[in-house]
């Protein structure tokens, strides 16, 4: 359908060239305002060229040399907690404290995933946050909100947090040993975990 539509303006963009083509001697005047048509007419194609690449969709930046094992996976009602813990009885004001709120159902997945050397997981998003821990080697962090392309590199034994957002994010591995880490999920019931994204544009040589 795209197709058809394209070559369709294109032809008519395209027809005061070939109108003119096999055409008997004119006058200067007539010759003048033909010239007018076929610039109008090449501009228009050049308009309908820069329209087509910009409705054009974005390519999503799939995952590559990643392997990907559940440890646990199992599913929870609306959750409405709210934890405190006192961690210097000497000082009662010293508290712990931990809150979850969930409206409707959730699955919670348990993932242990492994990057190869150059490997990556592609520009992504989640449908829910992701808390990650560093089990071996390095992760290369992008955030798709940062127009910077600042990295943020999470080594052996670090950790660090995945909110989902709708801007996404990259994470490689760009070491010489394997990327493990071991990931703590929650997603609404049903849900898909990730939502493949498309490069933001910041960090163009990096998908």
């Amino acid at each position: 359908m795209k197709k058809t539509f394209i070559k369709s303006i294109c032809a008519t963009a395209m027809f005061p060239f070939a109108a003119g083509a096999n055409t008997k001697p004119v006058d200067a005047h007539t010759t003048k305002r033909r010239m007018k048509l076929r610039l109008v007419s090449a501009l228009a194609l050049v308009l309908v060229g820069v329209f087509v690449v910009i409705i054009l969709p974005a390519r999503a930046t799939p995952q590559a040399g990643v392997s990907s094992v559940t440890i646990a996976h199992g599913s929870f009602d609306e959750i409405d907690l709210f934890a405190k813990t006192d961690i210097d009885p000497g000082n009662p004001k010293d508290y712990w404290k931990a809150m979850i709120n969930t409206k409707g159902a959730s699955h919670l997945y348990v993932l242990q995933n492994t990057v190869t050397p150059g490997g990556s997981f592609g520009w992504h998003s989640h449908t829910g946050p992701s808390l990650i821990i560093v089990m071996s080697g390095v992760a290369t962090e992008y955030e798709g909100s940062d127009p910077t392309c600042t990295p943020r590199v999470h080594p052996a034994g670090s950790t660090f947090v995945d909110a989902g957002e709708d801007s996404g994010h990259l994470v490689r591995n760009d070491g010489n040993v394997n990327l493990v880490v071991t990931v703590v999920r929650l997603v609404p019931e049903g849900a898909v975990q990730r939502l493949d994204r498309a490069n933001p544009g910041y960090c163009p040589t990096l998908n």
